[in-house]
């Protein structure tokens, strides 16, 4: 299989579920503003919609939209889904609202808003995030160990630490828990992204 990604994107999550899941798989990097991949091909040959991420299947078909990799990454490596009879819905609804909640909230900041619209949008997503914190099960989303969902909550802790969010204490161990794991790192060296904190001991 093969990710499409660029840095800096959502699609770091699935960058990230691949390397845990330890799968062989491809990775190509795409420019956003020009839709060329670094082989020179036009991204929009893969898909029409032009962003990330893209995950093209062994099958040769290709999957789009942050929650339907994930959750294909996820039913395919039970490791990194939630747990429990109703996990995979579980997961979907924290998918969902990471999606919907968060990442669309971080529209004014990243395209462009006035700053009142992203004094609004700080204020907003630093209250999402305390819901989310406030629900946490454990070290992670859904206890113990990572889920894809806690991959996608990565990045936007990494946004919120780029256009200064307030990040609740927990999350923001979180963020620094999750960049111990050796496959984050690997995600992040391969994208040129630095780590961004270091949990206390």
């Amino acid at each position: 299989m093969k990710l499409y990604y660029a840095p800096l994107a959502c699609s770091l999550a699935d960058h990230i579920a691949l390397e845990e899941a330890g799968v062989d798989y491809q990775r190509e990097r795409v420019d956003l503003k020009t839709k060329r991949t670094t082989s020179g091909d036009d991204y929009r040959q893969v898909t029409p919609k032009g962003y990330v991420p893209a995950l093209v299947l062994d099958s040769g078909e290709t999957l789009t939209e942050n929650v339907a990799v994930l959750d294909w990454i996820a039913s395919q490596f039970p490791q990194l889904a939630a747990p429990g009879p109703l996990g995979r819905t579980h997961l979907i609804e924290a998918l969902t609202y990471v999606a919907t909640e968060l990442h669309n909230g971080f529209k004014p900041i990243w395209h462009g808003g006035s700053e009142d619209e992203k004094a609004a949008a700080r204020e907003t997503l630093a209250a999402k995030l305390r819901y989310l914190s406030s629900r946490l099960a454990g070290v992670y989303l859904f206890g113990d160990r990572p889920s894809v969902a806690d991959f996608y909550l990565f990045v936007m802790l990494r946004w919120a630490a780029r256009f200064g969010v307030a990040v609740p204490p927990a999350l923001a161990d979180l963020l620094a828990r999750l960049e111990e794991r050796p496959a984050v790192q690997r995600a992040l060296r391969e994208e040129g992204l630095p780590l961004l904190a270091t949990r206390a001991a």
